[in-house]
């Protein structure tokens, strides 16, 4: 690995043994049970390098692993054994992303960007038919890019830069209004008073907004539509922001290759890849980086 990734990786660890996993209750010296051979610190450090290298399959990941990174991790598990950790860390990863993104200067901004994106989970009938996911995923439109798919949606509200503050997957046939006034109310201790989110055109609705008003005491700018009075414009510039914020995930971090058959399993993957975005921005943060939410000198 270069340089820039085992620098993080190592930061990453010591920031999380000494403060977080103590911070939200995984301090490895009070827990009930038999201590697990990989450290909750090292099953997530393996998992940002993981996903920062863009490595989707966790059977190539653990004979890479194996290869390459056994003398920093001696007690790496076999590939089923690795499996069934990383379902059970769903929790752990989201408790760290939050405290990551606390430790940005973002935290304090009131700007906050919200939008979803399709998450795929099966392209046959076949699958559809057989999948563990029946129930819980559906069929879904995706108007930017004009394809039906079928899985869940990923819904994130993030900082300017990208760092994820709220995330969630819910059914594609639920409204994006009321799927985000869910996830935000499940999520409120997470938002500030006077906040200012900003969504696109989806999001337009009188109950939606006066909800965010008197219930969360958050506001929404959001492009106008043509049938209303002009208020805040196009926003084509900010919107392109969350938009960028996707195709990062997408692209560089295997957002639609995550291969979960299962709810834990998509749940943990999807917040694996938060966890590297997450982990990627804090330290570029740290290190002063010109552009927070590159992953360039991490993906090689």
């Amino acid at each position: 690995m270069k340089t820039e990734l085992n620098t993080l990786l190592t930061t990453l660890y010591v920031h999380l043994e000494d403060r977080i996993l103590p911070a939200v209750g995984f301090s490895r010296d009070h827990r009930p049970g038999r201590k697990p051979v990989l450290e909750d610190a090292e099953l997530l450090c393996l998992l940002v390098a993981q996903h920062l290298l863009g490595v989707a399959s966790e059977r190539r990941w653990i004979r890479y692993a194996r290869a390459h990174l056994i003398g920093m991790f001696p007690h790496l598990p076999h590939q089923s054994g690795w499996g069934k950790r990383v379902r059970a860390a769903s929790a752990l990863m989201s408790a760290v992303i939050t405290e990551l993104a606390r430790d940005t200067p973002t935290w304090h901004e009131l700007t906050r960007l919200v939008d979803s994106t399709p998450l795929p989970c099966g392209k046959s009938r076949e699958t559809v038919k057989r999948s563990d996911l029946a129930g819980h995923a559906g069929y879904g439109y995706c108007a930017s890019h004009s394809r039906y798919f079928w899985g869940f949606r990923l819904y994130l509200l993030c900082t300017p830069e990208g760092m994820p503050v709220v995330w969630g997957l819910a059914n594609p046939k639920i409204g994006e209004r009321e799927a985000t006034a869910v996830l935000l109310d499940h999520d409120r201790h997470l938002l500030r008073p006077g906040q200012v989110i900003v969504g696109d055109k989806g999001f337009a609705g009188a109950e939606f907004e006066s909800f965010l008003t008197e219930q969360l005491g958050v506001s929404l700018i959001r492009p106008d539509r043509k049938d209303e009075k002009p208020r805040f414009g196009k926003l084509g510039g900010i919107r392109q922001w969350v938009e960028s914020v996707f195709d990062t995930l997408k692209g560089q971090l295997t957002l639609e290759e995550h291969g979960g058959r299962t709810l834990a399993g998509v749940l943990s993957r999807v917040a694996a890849r938060l966890l590297a975005l997450a982990a990627g921005i804090w330290h570029n943060w740290l290190t002063n980086a010109p552009a927070k939410r590159s992953l360039i000198a991490y993906d090689h």
